[in-house]
């Protein structure tokens, strides 16, 4: 509740003792505060005028007192608050300088003043986790400023600096805490929990798997594929060479038959596609394409197709497999995006490989290496890029999702096969 409103009298005591201040006439000023409090002995205004006074004056005590009064005259102003915050400080009443600043941020969450002070008090204390929540609140807080003065950002350079150096000393201590038990272990071993620890520190965001087509529920999310799960995949690295004979021959002919990887319809709306559209920038040449068989390309790579027709590729009627040499140009990036469905696992094996090559799938980012394959998930967030001066040449391919059962797999062939004779259209046109 605030306060009675102060007579006429006092409230021209009150500014006399404003002007009298301003004038650098500080006895003059105390007169008129202190014959205010005589009339209104529980005027907040004057209480906190004087206690500050009194402060200034290295009489923190009687200062203190004064304070106390106003907050009690005036519960609801968290400046007074602020002011008896000061007083608690400069006794070294941690309690109540605690109190005080609770008090001030329980009535206005954004008081930046009160919530630096509240950093520097669990700093002092070696309250060192509510400290650092502290200087994250004063981070947010400076972030807001549209404008920022020198003063706010030297703040935030402050909390920034606190708030990283605590990170620092707490991932040593998590490093060092988790050594005995990583003993001897791979890296596959840990690759989850790594995930899971850089999360938890704020270093990592977890992507989630968004499928433009159908979705198949309850199966893992996971960015790469564990090896384990492709038995066959040394035998893919292994023909490697043969692999690269065939691609590099259809260079060498008329181009081999190469065509723009992205090819919107006329009219189509301006998207993250439109720069590559219709451009060599990012070719393919297709060996199967949604489901079909391009036996005369196929013919052009005897040994890559054999090797291809032994292996689970995924066989959705009219949708998968799709396989291809996959060409980017130098100074090129895939922008960010995701794929149809997550019934499929995508395989890359690099056959051209300049240096400032890339790719990212999710929160993870890798380079590739020649003859070293991988797996992925395309409905989780990826992209790639070439920064070299040459070409790129990879070798991608769809198998299915190793999480699905053989009745799943089978049970999807039926689905869409019934969904192409009956008109349901589960997986929406290719955009490209």
């Amino acid at each position: 509740m605030s306060p009675p409103p102060a007579s006429a009298a006092v409230s021209q005591l009150i500014a006399e003792a404003n002007a009298a201040q301003r004038a650098g006439r500080p006895d003059v000023a105390r007169r008129h505060l202190e014959a205010a409090l005589t009339q209104e002995p529980a005027n907040p205004h004057a209480l906190n005028m004087l206690g500050l006074m009194l402060l200034g004056e290295q009489q923190a005590e009687a200062g203190r007192a004064l304070l106390v009064r106003a907050t009690e005259a005036d519960p609801d102003a968290a400046p007074l608050w602020q002011n008896l915050a000061t007083a608690h400080r400069a006794l070294g009443d941690d309690e109540g300088e605690r109190t005080a600043l609770d008090a001030v941020l329980d009535r206005d969450p954004y008081a930046l003043t009160a919530q630096v002070r509240k950093a520097e008090l669990h700093e002092r204390l070696g309250e060192e986790h509510a400290a650092t929540a502290a200087w994250q609140a004063v981070l947010m807080l400076c972030a807001r400023q549209q404008q920022p003065s020198p003063i706010i950002l030297d703040l935030a350079r402050r909390a920034q600096a606190y708030v990283e150096e605590r990170a620092a000393r707490l991932d040593e201590h998590l490093i060092e805490g988790l050594a005995t038990v990583r003993a001897g272990l791979s890296a596959d071993a840990t690759r989850r929990f790594d995930a899971c620890l850089d999360h938890a520190r704020g270093k990592r965001k977890v992507y989630i798997s968004q499928c433009s087509g159908l979705y198949f529920p309850f199966l893992p999310m996971d960015e790469f594929f564990p090896r384990h799960h492709f038995p066959w995949m040394e035998k893919l690295e292994a023909a490697t060479p043969a692999i690269r004979r065939e691609f590099e021959a259809l260079l060498e002919s008329d181009g081999g038959g190469f065509r723009p990887y992205v090819d919107l319809p006329s009219g189509a709306a301006e998207n993250v596609w439109s720069e590559l559209s219709r451009s060599t920038r990012w070719s393919a040449y297709y060996l199967w394409r949604y489901g079909v068989r391009n036996d005369a390309a196929c013919a052009r790579c005897p040994e890559t197709a054999a090797l291809l027709d032994g292996l689970p590729l995924a066989d959705h009627s009219g949708r998968a497999p799709t396989v291809f040499f996959s060409l980017l140009e130098p100074h090129t990036r895939i922008p960010p995006h995701t794929g149809v469905s997550n019934t499929r696992a995508i395989i890359h094996l690099p056959l051209m490989l300049p240096p400032g090559c890339g790719f990212r799938v999710g929160g993870e980012t890798r380079e590739w290496e020649i003859g070293r394959a991988w797996a992925f998930d395309d409905t989780i967030e990826h992209e790639a890029w070439n920064d070299s001066d040459q070409m790129r040449a990879i070798l991608i391919f769809d198998v299915w999702n190793p999480h699905l059962a053989e009745e799943e797999r089978a049970l999807l062939r039926t689905f869409y096969a019934s969904a192409d004779t009956s008109g349901l259209n589960p997986e929406p046109a290719p955009g490209f």
